[in-house]
């Protein structure tokens, strides 16, 4: 078993404990998340799994890692993205390792620079609609998925045949569409849906 295999592993396990000395399941309004929840854990297997279901020159993934963190907030976003990186790993016939591997990149890495830029946004930028949209849902989500893609790389995770200038190029396109549709979905849920949002609030973005 390769190092970086058990280090991936170690860094997993690190994050589920943090995550359940958190007590998601005491969490406020944890009742109004099972709709979005049981929407990521079907949707989001099949999006990791696809460059193993579908062959591609760019064998990219889109991580919605940024909107299961808006959504369930940190210590509930984290063991559903490891049920996500599971679920991906049967559906694609992969092996366990490769399992962590999606669930500690695609999921684990960008929810939590995503919850760091969250808190930034809050301390130094204000509490505004306009500011929870753009800054947290749309902008900080390309930040933070292109920067974990980016760290994934370093890592040892380079796109097979692609130099590594046109990978970087694809990995940042990548994270702008990813960052589109979560931008898209937060704006429709908090108009309709805003108890679908865990770090969203009336009270402290609309003064109520």
């Amino acid at each position: 078993m390769a190092q970086e295999q058990l280090l991936q592993a170690a860094a997993l396990m690190l994050a589920l404990a943090v995550a359940a000395s958190l007590r998601p399941w005491r969490q406020r309004g944890i009742g109004q998340l099972v709709t979005p929840m049981l929407g990521s854990l079907v949707l989001l297997p099949w999006l990791w799994a696809l460059p193993v279901l579908h062959r591609s020159p760019f064998q990219l993934q889109w991580s919605g890692a940024c909107l299961v963190l808006l959504m369930a907030g940190w210590p509930l976003a984290v063991p559903v993205l490891c049920v996500c990186g599971a679920l991906a790993a049967l559906v694609g016939g992969l092996a366990w390792w490769q399992a962590v591997d999606m669930a500690l990149w695609l999921g684990i890495v960008p929810a939590t620079l995503a919850l760091a830029l969250g808190a930034l946004v809050r301390r130094f930028v204000g509490t505004h609609p306009f500011v929870y949209l753009i800054g947290r849902a749309f902008i900080g989500s390309v930040l933070c998925l292109f920067a974990a893609s980016v760290l994934r790389s370093w890592a040892g995770q380079a796109i097979a045949g692609v130099e590594p200038g046109l990978s970087t190029v694809a990995r940042w396109l990548t994270a702008w569409g990813d960052a589109f549709v979560t931008g898209m979905l937060c704006a429709i849920f908090v108009a309709y849906r805003p108890q679908w949002l865990a770090t969203w609030s009336d009270s402290l973005y609309l003064k109520r």
